[in-house]
């Protein structure tokens, strides 16, 4: 059983198990401190200081950018996006160089989107994830990145739904990031591009019904 998991994990280019078990307080350090920069709700904390109040009382109920928008500021928005996209980007480069390289940032990648999904602050209701997960896949391959964002961009503009836009980024970026990474973060974009789908369940429906809400840029 051991040699089998090893040899699923050699395929899938993750950590086997007698690593994690071997280098443990890295690998449990770098996941909890990942899952606690995930959780920082800054969309709900900026609204707050701004004074928009709630953003869990307006749109959508989601604490991340697209909803910040619903309160009509651009710049605020603007800025809970960099933020949700850094805190992925960091989670990655942050373990990678104080935590012991790829293998640890595999995990605190998986555990710093979670964080914003779940946030043990918020009740475990969070955002959707989207933001945080192109943020990560900047810090895996800043090519595949980049190209997962101008797909975001493309598809947005054209269809003007912002969770189209999200689902399809997310879906291609494992694409890019085995093109430009390797296959350890290909594996890691595509948990998280499951992840994120999963969260978009409600929206997936609308979509297909053609009900989505549009993105009002007036």
């Amino acid at each position: 059983m051991g040699h089998s998991l090893a040899g699923i994990a050699a395929v899938l280019g993750i950590p086997d198990w007698k690593t994690v078990i071997a280098f443990w307080p890295y690998f449990a350090g770098g996941t909890v401190a990942a899952y606690g920069l995930g959780s920082i709700p800054f969309g709900l904390v900026l609204a707050r200081i701004f004074g928009h109040g709630d953003i869990r009382k307006i749109g959508s109920g989601n604490i991340g950018a697209t909803n910040v928008l619903r309160t009509g500021s651009k710049s605020v928005a603007a800025l809970t996006l960099v933020l949700d996209l850094g805190k992925g980007a960091a989670a990655l480069w942050l373990a990678r160089h104080f935590l012991g390289g790829p293998d640890v940032a595999f995990f605190a990648g998986f555990a710093v989107v979670l964080g914003h999904m779940f946030p043990v602050w918020l009740l475990f209701r969070g955002g959707k994830g989207v933001a945080t997960t192109l943020g990560v896949i900047l810090g895996l391959s800043l090519p595949a990145g980049l190209t997962a964002l101008g797909v975001w961009l493309a598809v947005a503009l054209i269809s003007r739904i912002s969770s189209l836009a999200a689902l399809v980024a997310v879906a291609g970026a494992p694409l890019a990031c085995w093109f430009f990474s390797g296959r350890q973060a290909a594996t890691l974009a595509a948990i998280l591009a499951v992840l994120v789908w999963l969260k978009h369940g409600a929206n997936i429906a609308r979509l297909l019904r053609g009900q989505e809400a549009k993105i009002k840029l007036k």
